[in-house]
C-alpha cells in the first residue's frame, strides 16, 4: 500500500513532516515549484512538465566514468557497447578514470572536472555513484546512468543511500537515471523499419526482451528506458516524453510499483490527450506478486483493485503476459489514430468481421471474440449478394465469411477482401489462418498485405503454424508494416479488443484535470469544523458532514433521555428507527444497537432503554440515541472514501447493506473524475441490473446515485489528507425521481 517506491518519502509524508515542523510545504510539479493554478484543492498537481530527454537518447557528448579496457573487467565490455552505441549516435566519447592515460585508445580525463568538454550525459560505472553525482553538479551535466545496486532493493539500509542519492540529485539540478539499472537504452535499434514505433519502458530489464525482440519481425523500436530504482527518473516521466515523440505509435511498460500516483496519473492523461495508446504489465496482482516485487527494486506496490481502476481511468490498458504485452502494444502502434480533435483520422467502426478459407476455423474464431465482447455486426442482405457474385452460394457470408478456399488462379479473393472492407459499419477485418495449405495461403496473405495498404481500416491475421518459417509468413506478412499479425487466437482477440476500446476512449477523453476543483467549496469551512484529527466521528457527526456537502440524510434527532426520544419519535414521524450513536461504534447491527419498525411511543421508551443498556454492559461510550426517519423502498448502495498511500484518495461505490463484506462488489476511482466516469463505476457492478428495477421493482434514481458520488469525491478531495474513511452504508437509492438518502456513516479522521 506504500507509496514510497524506493525508501524515499511519500507526497504525504513530505506534507506531514513539514507540518508536524511548523512549515507550509511547497507542492512541486516534476521538480519545480507548483504555481496555484498548478494545484487542486487538495494541494495536488495538476499538470506535470514534460522532461526535455532529447539530450539523454541522443546526446552530443558522453563522459564514462569508471571506463576501463582492462581484459576480463565487467567495466571493459561496457566500456565498449557504449562506444559502439556513441559511434552510432554520432556522440563524443570520453573515458574518465584516475589512473589510466587512454582506455581504447582515447585520451583519458583523471575526473570529471578535468573533462574536455560540458557533457550532455555521465554514464557511471562505480560501485558508490554519490560522490561523483556532486561532482557532475558542478560541471553542469544534464543526465546521469548509475548502474550500481545494493540501493533501495536491498532492505532499509540500502533504501537509505538511496534517498541520500536522490536528495543529492534533486541538489545537482541533473536528471538520473537509475540506480540499479543496465545497458538497455543503449541497446542497437534497428532503423530500417518504418511506420509507428512502440516506445519502452521496463523496470526489469530482462522482462523487455520479448518487446525489443519485435524488430525482428518488422516492428520498429524507438526508445528503451529501463528505470530501475527511479531514484530520479520515473516511469511517469518517459511516458510523458514518448507521448509527445511523433514517431511513437504505442508506449509499452513493465511496471513492478509506481513512484507517485499522481505523477503516473498525469503522464496517462497527456497520453490520452494526444492518442498515444500506453500498453502495460503491472506486477503485484497477489500477494506473492506484490512480494516479490519489493525484494526486486524496493517498491511496495498499492492497493491492485485502485491501480487497476486508475488506469482503466486514464486509458491505459493493463495486461498479463508479457506476450500479450508485445502483441498489443504492436497492434497499437500500427493503428495509431490521433483524436480527432488534434486533426488525426475519423474513428473507424467498431464492426469485426471474420474471414476464413473454413467455415469450422471462422465458427471458432467468431465464438471466441463474440465471448470477448467483440461486436461482430450480420452484414447486410446487400453486402452478402455482393459476396456471393465470388463465393458459392452454400457457403455462409453473414459474418464469419466463409470462402470454401480463397481463389488462387484470378482476382476474385482481393475482390472479396476489398468488398467487406469497404462496408461502412466494418472497421476490423480478422482472418484466422491455423495453417499454411500452399498456394492458397500465400494467395491468402499477399491479398491481405496489398488490401491493407489500400485502406485505413485495421486488417489483422491469426497465422497458426508453430513452424512459423513459411515465406507467407517470415516474407509476406512479416514484411508488411501495415498488417498486424499474431500467431495465437487469444493474442489477436485481446489487441483487437484493446484497440477497440482504445479508440471510443481517446473520442471521448476530456481531461478531468481540467475541471478540477481549485478552491474550497462553501461546504469545507463547516466540514472543517466537525473534524476531530485521529477520532472516528459518531454517526450523527457524520450525517452532519454529508450534510455540509448537500447528501441527503433522512430526518432525525440526537437525544439523551427516554422522554426525548418519545418527542423526537412524533416530529421524525411513525415508523422511527432507533441506533445508539458514538464516536467508536463501527459494526452496530452486529451489537444489537440498531431498532427499526418502531411505530408507538411504548416501543420507542421501551427501545431507548435497551440501547444504553447494551452500550453499557459493552462499554460504549454514546453522545446520545438517534430517532429517524425510516426508509424503506429503494437499492442499498454504499459510498465510499479510503485514502491510499500511492494515490491518495480514492472513492468507491458498491452494492451496500448488511452484506457489504461478503458480496464485495464495488467499483472504486482516483479523483478527479468527471460525471462519466461516476456512470461508468456502475457499469462495472455485478449487480447493475439491481437498479435498473429486478422482479417488479421500480428503476432506482441513478441520477441521484450518481450525484452523491460526485459529492463524496468533492469531499474527498477537499477532506482527503484529513479524512482516513468515510462510509455511507446503506446509501438508499429510491425510485426514479425520488432522490437517495444516506441512512448510516461512517468517518474517520486521519
Amino acid at each position: 500500500m506504500l507509496g514510497s517506491t524506493h525508501g524515499t518519502l511519500t507526497t504525504d509524508s513530505r506534507r506531514a513532516r513539514a507540518i508536524a515542523c511548523g512549515e507550509h510545504p511547497s507542492p512541486v510539479v516534476h521538480g519545480r515549484p507548483a504555481a496555484t493554478d498548478d494545484l487542486d484543492v487538495s494541494g495536488r498537481p495538476l499538470y506535470a512538465d514534460v522532461p526535455d530527454l532529447d539530450r539523454f537518447f541522443r546526446p552530443g557528448s558522453v563522459a564514462v566514468v569508471g571506463a576501463s579496457d582492462a581484459e576480463g573487467r565487467p567495466n571493459t565490455g561496457i566500456t565498449r557497447q557504449l562506444l559502439a552505441w556513441a559511434e552510432r549516435v554520432g556522440a563524443r566519447l570520453h573515458p574518465v578514470h584516475p589512473t589510466r592515460q587512454s582506455v581504447f585508445g582515447i585520451p583519458c580525463s583523471p575526473a570529471v572536472a578535468d573533462l574536455p568538454e560540458q557533457v550532455d550525459l555521465a554514464v557511471l560505472l562505480v560501485s558508490d555513484p554519490l560522490p561523483v553525482i556532486e561532482q557532475l553538479a558542478e560541471t553542469k551535466v544534464k543526465f546521469a546512468v548509475a548502474f550500481a545496486s545494493g540501493f533501495a532493493e536491498t532492505g532499509a539500509e540500502g533504501a537509505a543511500a538511496q534517498e541520500r542519492l536522490a536528495a543529492a540529485v534533486a541538489r545537482s539540478g541533473l536528471r538520473l537515471l537509475g540506480p540499479n539499472t543496465n545497458l538497455n537504452a543503449f541497446e542497437r535499434f534497428r532503423d530500417d523499419l518504418d511506420g509507428p514505433a512502440i516506445a519502452l519502458i521496463t523496470q526489469s530489464g530482462h522482462q523487455g526482451r520479448p518487446v525489443f525482440a519485435l524488430q525482428e519481425l518488422g516492428i520498429r523500436l524507438s526508445h528503451w528506458a529501463p528505470t530501475g530504482n527511479e531514484a530520479d527518473l520515473e516511469t511517469a516521466d518517459f511516458i510523458s516524453y514518448f507521448a509527445e515523440q511523433p514517431e511513437v505509435g504505442a508506449i509499452a511498460a513493465y511496471v513492478e510499483g509506481l513512484k507517485d500516483g499522481r505523477s503516473f496519473l498525469l503522464a496517462a492523461d497527456r497520453a490520452a490527450r494526444r492518442g498515444v495508446p500506453v500498453v502495460a504489465v503491472k506486477v503485484g496482482r497477489t500477494e506473492t506478486g506484490a512480494r516479490t516485487a519489493a525484494s526486486h527494486t524496493g517498491k511496495l506496490t498499492g492497493a491492485d483493485a485502485v491501480v487497476d481502476a486508475a488506469m482503466r481511468q486514464f486509458g491505459v490498458i493493463r495486461v498479463d503476459g508479457l506476450d500479450e504485452l508485445q502483441d498489443t502494444a504492436a497492434l497499437l502502434a500500427r493503428a495509431r489514430r490521433r483524436p480527432d480533435t488534434e486533426g488525426g483520422r475519423p474513428r473507424t467502426a467498431d464492426g469485426v468481421v471474420v474471414y476464413s478459407i473454413s467455415g469450422g476455423t471462422g465458427a471458432h474464431f467468431a465464438d471466441l471474440a463474440a465471448e470477448a465482447g467483440l461486436h461482430l455486426p450480420v452484414l447486410s442482405e446487400a453486402k452478402q449478394a455482393e459476396l456471393h457474385q465470388w463465393i458459392p452460394e452454400y457457403l455462409n457470408v453473414a459474418n464469419p465469411v466463409d470462402n470454401g478456399g480463397h481463389p488462387v488462379g484470378d482476382w476474385r479473393g482481393r475482390k472479396i477482401i476489398d468488398a467487406i472492407l469497404d462496408d461502412p459499419d466494418v472497421g476490423v477485418l480478422i482472418c484466422p489462418i491455423t495453417g499454411p495449405f500452399p498456394p492458397m495461403s500465400d494467395k491468402l496473405a499477399q491479398d491481405l498485405v496489398d488490401a491493407a495498404e489500400q485502406t485505413d481500416k485495421l486488417v489483422c491475421v491469426v497465422w497458426g503454424s508453430p513452424v512459423g518459417t513459411e515465406p507467407a509468413y517470415r516474407e509476406t506478412l512479416l514484411g508488411s508494416s501495415r498488417v498486424a499479425t499474431f500467431r495465437t487466437f487469444a493474442n489477436c482477440i485481446t489487441a483487437v479488443r484493446a484497440h477497440l476500446d482504445h479508440q471510443r476512449f481517446t473520442t471521448a477523453y476530456r481531461s478531468p484535470f481540467d475541471e478540477a476543483p481549485r478552491s474550497p467549496s462553501p461546504s469545507y469551512r463547516k466540514a472543517q469544523a466537525l473534524m476531530r484529527p485521529g477520532q472516528q466521528l459518531s454517526e450523527h457527526a457524520a450525517k452532519q458532514l454529508l450534510r455540509a456537502y448537500g447528501i441527503r440524510v433522512p430526518r432525525e434527532q440526537l437525544v439523551t433521555s427516554a422522554a426525548a426520544a418519545v418527542r423526537a419519535a412524533s416530529l421524525v414521524g411513525y415508523p422511527v428507527v432507533m441506533k445508539a450513536s458514538g464516536a467508536r461504534i463501527a459494526h452496530k447491527t452486529e451489537l444489537g444497537l440498531v431498532k427499526i419498525g418502531l411505530t408507538s411511543a411504548s416501543q420507542v421508551r421501551d427501545a431507548y432503554r435497551e440501547l444504553t443498556d447494551i452500550a453499557r454492559y459493552e462499554g460504549i461510550s454514546l453522545d446520545g440515541v438517534l430517532v429517524c426517519q425510516m426508509v424503506e423502498r429503494g437499492v442499498e448502495m454504499v459510498v465510499g472514501v479510503t485514502h491510499d498511500r500511492l494515490f491518495g484518495p480514492t472513492v468507491t461505490v458498491g452494492l451496500g447493506g448488511v452484506l457489504v463484506e461478503v458480496l464485495r462488489d464495488s467499483a472504486v476511482r482516483v479523483p478527479p473524475f468527471g460525471e462519466d466516469q461516476a456512470r461508468a463505476m456502475l457499469t462495472e457492478l455485478r449487480g447493475r441490473a439491481l437498479l435498473d428495477g429486478v422482479r417488479g421493482a421500480p428503476p432506482a434514481d441513478v441520477d441521484a446515485l450518481v450525484e452523491v458520488v460526485l459529492r463524496v469525491q468533492r469531499m474527498a478531495l477537499e477532506l482527503g489528507d484529513d479524512l482516513a474513511e468515510l462510509d455511507i452504508n446503506p446509501l438508499m437509492v429510491l425510485p426514479r425521481g425520488q432522490g437517495a438518502v444516506a441512512l448510516d456513516a461512517l468517518a474517520v479522521c486521519r
